[in-house]
């Protein structure tokens, strides 16, 4: 499923235009990429949790050249699914 995809979706579902469906999703993203800047943790009920994670500098290496290169630390975006949504996912009855 596409972010256009998404959108339509939510369009359809909640009947109103698609512009407007838009705004919505786009605020939604806008909102969790903010949180996740400022190092908060997103929790969403049934769905799952968002949250960065450190990442420790380290050598990587050029995979054309083979020549040693410094990869800084960074902060990463991490998703870990609820027990709902697995179950939802594998079939399972709740």
């Amino acid at each position: 499923m596409t972010k256009a995809d998404l959108i339509e979706e939510v369009s359809r579902v909640v009947e109103m235009t698609r512009k407007d469906s838009e705004v919505i999703v786009e605020a939604i993203f806008d909102s969790v990429v903010r949180s996740l800047r400022t190092g908060d943790k997103i929790e969403i009920r049934g769905f799952g949790s968002f949250r960065t994670r450190q990442r420790q500098p380290r050598i990587g290496r050029n995979p054309k050249t083979g020549t040693r290169v410094e990869v800084p630390a960074k902060r990463i975006p991490y998703f870990k699914p609820s027990k709902e949504l697995k179950d939802l996912v594998n079939g399972d009855q709740a």
